[in-house]
């Protein structure tokens, strides 16, 4: 479980914006001039920009350009999520997960989790997977449901969802692998990811 208790993404997000004061923000931080970015980019993330705020909360977890602190982190962060910005939502996730900064709380790191995995975030969609798969954070054990969301995961290239469905397969029926490729196959971004299969539950 502890491969994704807080894996940042430091590129996320950090593209495309009609802002240009963003863009020169995002820039400087890839630079790593990060006093350069701060004065570009907390003026927007105070004014609602969610692109900001997110890089913003980035930067406060990381101690770049500001002092380390996650409790800002948390609350730039949960700006950037309740705005529906996938990488925050995962991020938000992950501190509750963990008990970073808030109070441990799984049911909220689940909501959040599935938020962002239900936008196609494929950090998230691990995540949830591995609950599902090993009956975490009070979570039914699913193994149809567990391969689905690394089917998904696997497809926007996360490499640990990969490894994790062909684990797994090992493990299932032909039954249980063709439900959980159909469940891939008529799920679409932007809607909600099932919450119990047909063969998948269970222990094993």
């Amino acid at each position: 479980m502890k491969k994704f208790c807080l894996a940042i993404l430091i590129a996320a997000g950090l593209h495309g914006s009609a802002v240009a004061g963003f863009a020169e923000g995002a820039n400087a931080y890839n630079a790593r001039d990060y006093a350069r970015a701060l004065k570009e980019v907390a003026p927007l993330a105070r004014v609602g920009h969610v692109d900001a705020q997110h890089l913003l909360g980035l930067m406060y977890y990381m101690g770049r350009g500001v002092a380390r602190d996650y409790k800002q982190a948390m609350l730039w962060h949960r700006k950037a999520a309740e705005q529906g910005k996938a990488d925050a939502q995962y991020v938000v996730g992950a501190m509750y997960y963990t008990g970073n900064a808030v109070p441990l709380d799984h049911k909220a790191a689940i909501g959040w989790f599935r938020k962002a995995a239900e936008h196609g975030h494929a950090e998230a969609q691990h995540a949830l997977g591995l609950m599902y798969r090993y009956h975490a954070a009070g979570m039914p054990q699913d193994k149809v449901l567990a391969y689905m969301l690394w089917n998904l995961a696997s497809a926007s290239g996360n490499a640990n969802a990969t490894e994790q469905r062909a684990a797994i397969a090992r493990r299932m029926t032909q039954e249980q692998i063709d439900e959980a490729q159909a469940l891939s196959r008529a799920w679409k971004p932007g809607t909600p990811l099932p919450t119990q299969s047909r063969s998948g539950g269970g222990a094993g």
